[in-house]
């Protein structure tokens, strides 16, 4: 899903650049704010996890490739899609100076695809579904969602730039990213299935309910 240098006008790379610059200040005002200090480390241990799995790439049409994203993976886990917007800006930031995976000028793009629109639908998708489908199927269906409409948003940059050859591409492409979803809910699923198992803490969900907890017991006391 890495778009390379070349593919897409400097205009509109700026364009892009500026959108996702503005959603990263806004992303670390909330980590200043919200982040414990003992989060940290999840945040690079999951930071070197989507390097690697985002490192195996399959080539697809249109210059760009299919792979693991797991946006929607970290924006459950902290229940904060900003969260998701630092650490693959880092990721993206890293893949494109050091290995060349992603064009440097593309890379406002790359963020907004796959650290923006993907953790944003997968968490708010997972939000909105958790009462009504459980916890299971929300995770699947928002992991799938993440995937395919940061696809989508790909297509849309590579419509604008010119470079979208035929709408049977853009399909073809699309199906493809999908089934990659259907992979990519099915590990999200056993990765948070396996935290809640061995290490509950560290979900967000868990803590939050905790913290409410503990203020009902202190307001109880206090009465």
């Amino acid at each position: 899903m890495h778009i390379p240098d070349g593919f897409i006008p400097l205009l509109q790379c700026a364009i892009y650049g500026i959108i996702t610059a503005i959603i990263l200040i806004i992303s670390l005002r909330w980590a200043r704010k919200n982040l414990d200090e003992k989060m940290v480390p999840l945040m690079a241990v999951l930071a070197a996890g989507i390097f690697a799995i985002m490192s195996l790439n399959i080539p697809v049409p249109f210059g760009t490739s299919v792979h693991m994203v797991g946006a929607a993976l970290v924006a459950i886990i902290f229940c904060a899609p900003e969260a998701a917007v630092i650490i693959f800006t880092l990721v993206l930031l890293v893949q494109a100076l050091l290995i060349g995976d992603g064009g440097v000028t593309a890379l406002g793009a790359n963020i907004l695809n796959m650290g923006i629109v993907a953790p944003f639908v997968g968490f708010y998708s997972f939000k909105a579904l958790r009462k009504p489908l459980g916890k299971v199927p929300s995770i699947f269906i928002a992991s799938w969602l993440s995937i395919f409409m940061a696809s989508v948003m790909l297509v849309i940059e590579l419509w604008f730039a010119g470079k979208l050859l035929t709408s049977g591409l853009a399909s073809l492409f699309l199906i493809i990213q999908s089934l990659s979803g259907v992979i990519e809910g099915i590990l999200t699923v056993i990765i948070i299935l396996a935290i809640e198992k061995t290490r509950p803490d560290l979900l967000a969900w868990n803590r939050i309910k905790r913290d409410n907890i503990n203020k009902s017991n202190v307001s109880e006391e206090d009465a």
